[in-house]
């Protein structure tokens, strides 16, 4: 699944897209995912993540061990 956070988990939804005659059509909310290159002092790596960009504001805010470990805990291998 190409649109998909590896922090927060986070996958397009879906709705209808509605015409100016009010038909509705399918479509989809894909989620800003941004590739991002982090430095992980334990291993002395660099890893890249597929993140979105409320996940790059996570990771600010709670630091990179840290969102690693969350990531490491719901099962994706880094």
């Amino acid at each position: 699944m190409s649109a998909h956070c590896m922090l927060t988990g986070t996958q397009p939804g879906f709705g209808n897209r509605i015409s100016h005659s009010h038909r509705r059509t399918s479509r989809r909310f894909d989620p800003n995912i941004q590739s991002k290159r982090y430095w992980l002092p334990s291993e002395g790596r660099y890893v890249r993540l597929r993140l979105s960009t409320r996940g790059i504001k996570t990771i600010d805010t709670i630091g990179i061990e840290a969102a690693v470990a969350r990531i490491r805990a719901r099962g994706v291998r880094i």
